[in-house]
């Protein structure tokens, strides 16, 4: 029997982000560039179809070609003939949603292969419309993915590295050696890995490596380098036909850019991705920050490093939002207050950047996310030498907050009866305070110690000493090094439970909770079930930990663990956890939060760990950070709680991940905005009329990359 967390539930939460009227007060030129903008992303998007797994992409493509030859109304019809009943029906649509939505079979907060909940998935092919058409290619599409759509094989249940999981960024037989190998070899000749894939051959017994950057220009090769034992290849091209998609819409949205900015960030951007330049993206970066105050914001590019199961190479996203001008107040007002605000922060000043850069900070209505997955906010870009010294934005995703959170009572897990209601009450306001100060002061935070090309410090080595053993510092990142090529498999979440720990912390300040109109009362519920919410949340992260491999599939969901681990460990009955028997018979837990110890013994915990988390990363203390860390973060029957037994009881009660339906836009004379109701067919057609000129060419463009890479990918499952 199939283990329930590889489905996709059929009651699963699909909701459609509303921006009709933020789409609506735009002006047609703004229109006109948030409708190539979102073209680019769109394209770029499917990107991430190569990134997740070799399968991925032959899946959507079948999909796509049953769905454009017969609606979700219409395809039910060839359902029922295939024998399939309304439910199973209702969970092929659920799971081809969960495709779209995810772009990938592995879903993109936990990483996680879920497969069809039916049986008669092949049935149902055969009887389609597009089979009957073009029975031919139906059938070889269905051959090149029919084993690997349902196989749970051990190292296929989860994204990885070698024996650990699949995944795409690296060849089948690269293994985590050969990942910390060839960033050695990019760090030599100061190469970023954002853009880049790795594939490992082996040649007259020599090993050889080909990195591959991402760009619409198809070179042969860009460079051949022995390095140690080894030689590597540098190559252009990596979805090349995608990227180009990209670039030409993006020359489009320059001839409706606002101000020279946006035209000189979107060269930039269409110069990274023609020849594969972080350098290019980088500077395009810089004109975006200098950008303030847009009414369409947008970002592009290989941004985030979660996916990667090293840490260093970025999946593709693209995002188009409309500024809320009511909500990005409050937002500014707190980023005037960030410089009274840092100083409160528990460590030292040489500690905090030299100088606080004002970021802009706003509220968006999501028109167009494009990548595997929506979060509820964002601080980018992710180029530490950018954020050190020159800036940063940060967004919070109003539309997607207003429909991702909402919680019924009795789908509440884990809480006493009492908290649930405060909990529904005030998860909203609290979150919204959480992902302000996390985004803001938390990413926006901290100083890293560094040596340039040159010898120069940006420290004073004679001066600065750590806080936690008194002496002078004696690590620092040197020339190309950066936080994620030295903390890699860490990086990620160890940052995001920095930027949740100062969340944690700083709420507890009153000019904040005023900031975002919390006052007395009001303002105690909050820190309340902000901090109740973090305990719940690491608790929930149990989910996403792997016993068979030791391993965690999601950063954010690592950390909060962390953070109940540092909780619990404080005492003094700050949380308490307990198992017992629920209300159905089975397995339950109950967790809770002294709300009187919160300031006391809660701020001092989070304040002592806060500390030492920003002392090993302004260092470059990777043995330091790593045995801090790896130690929070183990999941083990020992002790106290028998976090592997509650692991148990949180997979038998856990909630599937909401999924959004997104809008379209299209030009019919002016540019008009195309809808979907929130339901699986919603979300399905939606990406039916996504790309509506080309899509054949489309598909068999993605075909040709997904043969090309299991060609070149010993030890990959393919056709």
């Amino acid at each position: 029997m199939v283990d329930s967390q590889y489905y996709l539930p059929n009651d699963i939460g699909i909701s459609a982000l509303d921006c009709r009227e933020a789409f609506r007060l735009l002006s047609p030129k703004e229109q006109m560039y948030a409708h190539y903008l979102s073209r680019a992303s769109w394209y770029g998007g499917l990107i991430v179809l190569i990134q997740t797994s070799p399968e991925s992409a032959n899946i959507y493509v079948l999909l796509q070609k049953m769905f454009r030859a017969q609606a979700p109304q219409q395809l039910e019809t060839a359902a029922t003939a295939a024998g399939l009943s309304a439910e199973e029906y209702q969970a092929f649509l659920v799971y081809a949603a969960g495709l779209y939505a995810n772009m990938g079979n592995y879903k993109s907060f936990g990483d996680t292969k879920f497969i069809p909940n039916l049986p008669k998935f092949k049935a149902l092919v055969w009887e389609s419309l597009a089979f009957k058409q073009s029975p031919g290619d139906m059938e070889a599409l269905w051959g090149c993915c029919c084993e690997s759509l349902y196989s749970l094989e051990d190292k296929l249940k989860q994204l990885g590295l070698g024996e650990k999981g699949i995944s795409a960024y690296f060849s089948g037989n690269c293994c985590l050696e050969d990942a910390e190998f060839a960033q050695k070899f990019l760090d030599s000749k100061n190469l970023s890995a954002y853009n880049t894939r790795l594939f490992k051959t082996e040649i007259d017994g020599k090993q050889c490596y080909e990195v591959r950057l991402a760009s619409g220009k198809n070179e042969v090769c860009c460079g051949k380098h022995e390095f140690e034992d080894a030689v590597f290849s540098v190559k252009r091209g990596d979805y090349a036909f995608l990227m180009e998609k990209v670039c030409q819409n993006l020359e489009k949205a320059k001839d409706c850019a606002a101000n020279d900015n946006q035209k000189r960030m979107l060269e930039e951007y269409i110069r990274s991705f023609t020849c594969g330049s972080v350098e290019a993206h980088k500077e395009g970066s810089r004109y975006w920050i200098k950008d303030k105050g847009p009414i369409v914001e947008s970002y592009i590019g290989f941004i985030e490093s979660y996916r990667d199961p090293f840490g260093s190479r970025g999946e593709f996203e693209g995002f188009v939002a409309v500024v809320n001008k009511a909500m990005s107040a409050r937002f500014a007002q707190l980023v005037s207050s960030a410089e009274d605000l840092l100083p409160e922060l528990p460590w030292p000043p040489a500690f905090e950047k030299d100088r606080f850069l004002k970021p802009d900070f706003t509220s968006l209505d999501v028109l167009t996310f494009a990548g595997s997955g929506i979060p509820a906010g964002i601080n980018i870009p992710n180029y530490d030498d950018i954020r050190q010294t020159e800036g940063f934005k940060n967004v919070s995703l109003g539309n997607v907050l207003a429909v991702a959170y909402a919680t019924q009572k009795d789908k509440l897990t884990f809480l006493e009866e009492n908290d649930k209601d405060l909990y529904i009450k005030w998860k909203g306001p609290s979150f919204e305070v959480q992902v302000g100060l996390h985004e803001l002061l938390g990413h926006g935070s901290g100083k890293l110690f560094v040596q340039d090309d040159k010898g120069k410090f940006n420290f004073d080595q004679t001066a600065v000493r750590n806080p936690e053993t008194g002496e002078l510092i004696s690590s620092w990142y040197k020339g190309s090094e950066t936080w994620d090529s030295k903390f890699s498999t860490i990086a990620s979440s160890y940052e995001e439970c920095r930027a949740e720990c100062v969340g944690l912390y700083l709420c507890l300040n009153k000019e904040v909770l005023s900031i975002f109109g919390n006052e007395g009362e009001d303002a105690e519920e909050v820190v309340y079930v902000n901090w109740l919410n973090m305990v719940r949340a690491g608790l929930l992260g149990l989910e996403f930990y792997t016993p068979e491999s030791k391993s965690w599939r999601q950063a954010h969901m690592q950390a909060r663990f962390v953070i109940l681990r540092v909780l619990l460990e404080a005492g003094e009955g700050l949380v308490g956890l307990k198992e017992c028997t629920g209300a159905d018979g089975r397995p339950d837990a109950v967790i809770t939060l002294d709300r009187s110890k919160t300031y006391t013994v809660g701020k001092s915990a989070i304040q002592s760990f806060l500390c030492k988390l920003q002392v090993h990363k302004s260092t470059a203390d990777v043995e330091g950070g790593r045995a801090l860390y790896e130690g929070y973060s183990a999941v083990t029957a020992d002790g106290t709680h028998n976090f592997l037994r509650l692991r148990e009881t949180v997979l038998l009660r856990k909630e599937a991940r909401k999924m959004f339906v997104q809008a379209n836009t299209k030009i019919k004379g002016s540019c008009l905005l195309v809808e979907y109701e929130g339901s699986a067919a919603g979300l399905i057609q939606s990406f039916v009329e996504r790309f509506p000129d080309d899509a054949e060419k489309v598909e068999a463009q993605l075909l040709e990359m997904t043969w090309e890479d299991i060609r070149d990918s010993p030890s990959r499952p393919g056709c």
